[in-house]
């Protein structure tokens, strides 16, 4: 005879029982016009894929400053006809990650035939589109309600993991985190689905896992760590063994030895696809010495000793607890109230075993990313980017009991930001840098932004979302902010290509393989870095001053891609003895200390703009 179901085991069922304690059908609900009508959520996902197209291909997408560093990695094997070993002209950058993020640029690039930043980059965002189209759906399977109700949320949590700056920055541009987080959420969403599944309604835990379901686990696991790295198993591993106990109501010895033993196979079969890099590449000696010694074990050494580090040092531990947040960017502080007011509520009026399976894999998925990444010595926000889709689908789940205080700071938070943005670009018309058309768009995309933060502060039912719709609207006045800076007319034209080709051009770097988007400038020429942490920095004398190390560069290559050094100078110091074939903007995006002030803030002209000249020099000199 079957032994009668406990009070707690019918309360956490996944479909009998609401996910959170508050929120379904019997609470108060928005009005009827909201709920019955979710086209508007639909709507705003619309836009925000939009807003995630448009100006992918742009060189000011929000990006990794190492970007172009992997690109040029990419770009070098490819040059090299052969999958391994991977090339760099970058001192000890060149097994800085593993094979297979290169090879999706390779493959997207067809092998250099059709290098663009375009097909380096949909690859990314389609990884990020399929995440959140997966959460998407598990959040309306978890959702109490009715059906519009049900889409509704589930649309809030698409609309949130893409207003995630995190997933902004990191989940368009080639050097993402959208490869890995998708294939680790797999294990998880497999989970998700297996609950909420409805056989599994009237059982109090489904069949134990199987030896193909762990197999399945571990190959998600290393295709995740062969895009970053074989540490990603630990917290994946970790966060899987967990999920899995949280669905049983009876943990007995039996079950905690047949997880422990499946996760512990998942792992091992992931660390094993993670260790095909070493046996296809010729130099197994590098790929140990510059990506598991300095790459990652250099991670988790510090000279101050550990825990003195973990205090005190550059990343002591007590900012890790604010990995969510910093990566929420814009929602930082929405991010913030769900996890000091709306999530402790939860755990108020019910008591974790009280809670459904479906939550606790998912609380468990962010818990344990944090704690593992909490404890290398060196500490990043970054790190914790794989839990955001859950992050995603518990805030939209409980998004009506965040207080409106934290929507009303993020809608002051963005107000300034689109004055501030919108600013610059009136500035652009004045300097001609932009067409009045563009200038107008930018402004219009601004406006509506400031109108919408403005309405948070005025119309109850509209603070949520006028919050959200508030960051979006910083995030396209950017994109359309930028759009003069890629015109055709904005560039070197084919003329100015033209005479360059083939030749040497000495080009600026600013940071590690900067030099590399010269590639996509001049892709018939051979481009030299000459600053920062370039090759042959020491032999181009970076110690002469500007205009006698201008000279000598001309000296030395057939062309020299100069920046302004002050905005008064309407020409290179090398003129008359030389000659600026060609010229365009360059945006600064390192500034010294002191060349931003709130003096010049409104005056982007004096601290944003310089120009940047192509120059060769005359036959006379």
């Amino acid at each position: 005879m079957k032994p009668p179901r406990s009070t707690a085991a019918r309360v956490a069922a996944p479909r009998g029982g609401r996910i959170f304690p508050w929120g379904g059908p019997t609470e108060k609900q928005p009005p009827r016009s909201a709920a019955a009508v979710p086209w508007p959520w639909m709507v705003l996902v619309l836009l925000a894929v939009g807003v995630y197209l448009f100006g992918l291909g742009s060189f000011y997408a929000p990006t990794n400053g190492d970007e172009m560093v992997y690109i040029h990695i990419a770009r070098m094997t490819a040059e090299s006809g052969h999958w391994l070993p991977l090339q760099s002209e970058i001192i000890d950058t060149r097994n800085t990650k593993p094979p297979l993020l290169f090879w999706q640029a390779m493959v997207a690039g067809d092998w250099g035939n059709h290098w663009s930043l375009l097909a380096l980059r949909i690859p990314s965002i389609l990884y990020t589109f399929a995440t959140t189209a997966l959460l998407a759906l598990f959040t309306y399977r978890m959702t109490d309600g009715d059906q519009p109700h049900k889409l509704r949320t589930s649309c809030l949590a698409a609309v949130l993991y893409l207003l995630f700056f995190s997933t902004f920055r990191y989940g368009r541009v080639y050097l993402t985190s959208a490869p890995e987080t998708f294939w680790l959420a797999l294990p998880m969403f497999w989970l998700l689905w297996r609950q909420l599944r409805p056989s599994v309604a009237d059982q109090t835990t489904a069949r134990p896992l199987g030896f193909v379901a762990y197999s399945l686990f571990g190959i998600a696991m290393g295709l995740g760590a062969a895009y970053k790295s074989f540490a990603l198993v630990a917290p994946a591993a970790a966060a899987l063994w967990g999920a899995i106990l949280a669905t049983e109501e009876d943990i007995r010895w039996p079950t905690l030895l047949r997880t422990t033993l499946g996760v512990t196979w998942s792992a091992l079969l992931g660390v094993g696809i993670f260790a095909l890099w070493f046996v296809l590449d010729p130099d197994p000696a590098s790929v140990w010495k510059e990506f598991v010694v300095a790459e990652n074990a250099g991670k988790m050494s510090g000279g101050l000793g550990y825990w003195h580090a973990a205090f005190y040092g550059a990343y002591p531990m007590w900012t890790q607890l604010l990995a969510y947040p910093e990566n929420g960017g814009l929602l930082f502080f929405v991010v913030l109230g769900f996890l000091l007011l709306a999530l402790p509520r939860a755990f108020q009026r019910q008591t974790y075993v009280q809670m459904a399976p479906v939550l606790r894999i998912v609380l468990v998925w962010l818990v344990v990313w944090l704690v593992i990444f909490t404890i290398p010595s060196q500490r990043s926000a970054r790190y914790v980017i794989p839990a955001m889709p859950a992050l995603a689908i518990v805030m939209a789940l409980a998004w009506e009991k965040i207080p409106r205080a934290w929507f009303w700071v993020t809608a002051a938070i963005t107000a300034p930001a689109l004055v501030l943005l919108a600013r610059i670009g009136w500035v652009m018309a004045d300097m001609q840098i932009a067409a009045p058309s563009q200038n107008a768009m930018t402004l219009i995309a601004a406006c509506v932004g400031l109108a919408v933060a403005t309405a948070t502060f005025s119309i109850k039912r509209w603070v949520r979302t006028g919050a959200l719709v508030s960051c979006l609207a910083v995030y396209a006045t950017f994109g359309l902010m930028v759009v003069p800076l890629e015109a055709p007319s904005a560039q070197y034209s084919l003329n100015v290509q033209a005479q360059v080709k083939g030749q040497r051009i000495a080009v600026p770097n600013g940071f590690t393989g900067q030099y590399e988007r010269f590639h996509f400038v001049f892709p018939a020429s051979h481009v030299v870095p000459y600053d920062a942490e370039g090759r042959n920095t020491g032999a181009l004398k970076p110690d002469l001053p500007p205009a006698e190390r201008l000279q000598f560069l001309l000296g030395q290559f057939d062309a020299v891609v100069w920046l302004q050094e002050n905005s008064d100078d309407a020409a290179p110091s090398c003129v008359p003895t030389c000659r600026v074939l060609g010229s365009r903007w360059h945006v600064k995006s390192r500034h010294k200390s002191g060349e931003v002030t709130l003096n010049n803030l409104w005056y982007p002209q004096q601290w944003l703009f310089r120009k940047e000249w192509l120059i060769v020099k005359t036959s006379a000199q």
